[in-house]
């Protein structure tokens, strides 16, 4: 058994589908789980669909035409009659959704976005799995929320282990294709539809590789493989054809976008080899992430993260910095759901860049300034190099306003306003 995993870019139309179906043919795989995630910018869509849903009922109306026309689109590129069962299945899919927005009582943005994005997926599963059906390509269609069994920490929930590992046993086939949603599961006590942190469809398949104890994980992006830096911000960029498993957490906990963070530990676990290839070329050797050498070829690693938040906190009587206050902040952010990209503190200071992806940084921020003094530093970006060379750290922040530096053996995080 082995796992496939195919992003967005890879089924956005009917011609990346069909491309999918060539990369399964190349591959010549016949038991396989295939993870797949919503169709093109469709996560997106749906993000807009909530916020519409929220804020503006005409807006809404139109955004939720457009990805059903979106869907609609692609179903009669790859279908040649209108009265196949996919049309009627994705049109219930549609009605169930209405339903639950209609019927919805909770103000819960978190809990609502799980319900409502989860859609993307299912609707991109069931157009897949019928498509194979029919071209020959038997596949059984399961709901991946019978399978992985989380908390109820909507929009980042974690994975009940026992539970989930249980139900992966019982109910998936060793043999043949299942196709199957990356990003979603459901909490135990009520059932409700959860999701995993975006881009979690990459660990969906490191979940079932785990349980499934599956010889090998490949993700199939639109890159060739892993590389060294994101070539939009960067020129002259690498292949690495292999990358260590701590080496590849190292670069997905600072932010690498081609590997989930979470993706990585069950497959260290077990020793399963994680390989990123290009659907485009899916003949070609890409990455493996697996025991081994730390970097093939060993070169330095550059991560940018844009539009963070830096954000500096000393004692209003200029007194030390301490364990107690360290504490406050801590469970501060936590309570706030701000992800820490970076900290340094000293005697009478303490500075930490964050993410707001959640948008709750003013509440953070008014909470802080009743025990600190506070500075904050919007939209700054912040640079991750591994393995570097002083002079490629010079050529980075030349011309820039470096707030903030901090060097290990290995790694230099430098926060900049550009």
């Amino acid at each position: 058994m082995k796992v496939f995993k195919f992003g967005g870019a890879s089924v956005k139309d009917a011609k990346g589908v069909k491309n999918m179906v060539s990369v399964l043919h190349t591959t010549g795989e016949k038991d396989l789980v295939v993870v797949v995630s919503a169709m093109g910018k469709m996560t997106n869509a749906f993000e807009v669909l909530v916020k519409n849903y929220f804020a503006d009922k005409e807006a809404f109306k139109t955004s939720k035409s457009e990805i059903y026309q979106y869907h609609q689109t692609i179903l009669n590129d790859l279908f040649a009659n209108e009265s196949h069962p996919v049309y009627a299945k994705v049109n219930e899919l549609f009605t169930d959704l209405g339903q639950f927005l209609e019927g919805n009582k909770s103000t819960y943005h978190a809990f609502v976005y799980d319900q409502v994005v989860s859609y993307g997926e299912l609707i991109s599963t069931h157009i897949i799995s019928a498509y194979l059906n029919e071209i020959g390509m038997q596949n059984t269609w399961l709901d991946v929320r019978q399978c992985i069994r989380t908390n109820d920490y909507y929009r980042d929930a974690k994975v009940d282990w026992p539970e989930t590992q249980s139900r992966i046993s019982e109910i998936v086939a060793t043999k043949g294709i299942t196709i199957t949603q990356g990003f979603l599961g459901a909490e135990s006590e009520n059932n409700f539809t959860t999701t995993l942190g975006r881009e979690g469809s990459d660990y969906t398949a490191a979940i079932f590789a785990y349980c499934l104890n599956a010889k090998s994980v490949t993700i199939w992006k639109d890159v060739p493989g892993v590389l060294n830096a994101d070539p939009r911000y960067f020129k002259n960029t690498q292949l690495l054809k292999h990358i260590s498993y701590r080496e590849a957490i190292e670069l997905a906990f600072y932010g690498a976008s081609v590997i989930h963070p979470k993706t990585l530990q069950p497959l260290q676990r077990k020793e399963i080899p994680l390989f990123v290839k290009s659907f485009e070329n899916p003949a070609n050797e890409g990455t493996c992430v697996g025991k081994g050498v730390t970097l093939d070829p060993m070169t330095s690693c550059f991560i940018l993260k844009k539009n963070q938040v830096l954000i500096s906190l000393s004692s209003l009587d200029f007194s030390f910095m301490m364990e107690d206050n360290f504490s406050d902040v801590f469970n501060l952010l936590h309570q706030y759901k701000m992800k820490v990209e970076l900290i340094q503190n000293s005697a009478i200071s303490f500075s930490v860049c964050v993410d707001n992806k959640y948008n709750n940084l003013e509440g953070l921020l008014t909470k802080l300034r009743e025990k600190f003094k506070v500075t904050c530093y919007y939209g700054v970006t912040l640079y991750t190099i591994r393995h570097s060379k002083p002079v490629e750290i010079k050529s980075l922040t030349e011309e820039k306003e470096v707030l903030l530096k901090q060097e290990s053996a290995e790694t230099v995080q430098v926060v900049v306003n550009e």
